[in-house]
């Protein structure tokens, strides 16, 4: 009896999960690497990775088309020190954005300090955005 119960809990739990994919939930598609075409589908959400240090002052600036995208957020996590906040250690940020119409566009995102002028040396990296 009990080997039933357990093998029907089981079964339960199995298919709830593949309902639960099946349902349309939107999954964030995360892209690391620029240069890289980035193919989304209209009305759906990406998230852009990037190695980022704020307590330097400098912070990613996103530049992008906003006939196209919508930026939906942006969030910052630490690198997991063991659950030890680090004065000075980096981390990660992430922006979502949401496409808005099929089309082609870029994201382009500047490491800098946002008091002062974007210069030509300072990092930047390039999203080729293909929305379908």
């Amino acid at each position: 009896m009990k080997k039933a119960l357990v093998i029907m809990a089981v079964f339960i739990l199995l298919a709830t999960g593949v309902l639960t994919g099946c349902s349309g939930t939107k999954t964030a598609v995360t892209f690391s690497e620029p240069g890289n075409t980035v193919d989304v589908a209209a009305n759906k959400e990406f998230t852009i990775s990037l190695q980022a240090n704020p307590t330097t002052g400098y912070d990613w600036q996103p530049v992008f088309d906003a006939a196209y995208l919508s930026q939906v957020k942006k969030e910052y996590k630490q690198d997991d020190h063991s659950g030890v906040q680090l004065v000075g250690s980096g981390g990660t940020d992430f922006f979502t954005f949401k496409a808005l119409k099929a089309g082609q566009t870029q994201i382009t995102l500047t490491y800098y300090r946002a008091w002062e002028t974007p210069k030509p040396e300072d990092k930047q990296q390039v999203y080729n955005i293909t929305i379908k």
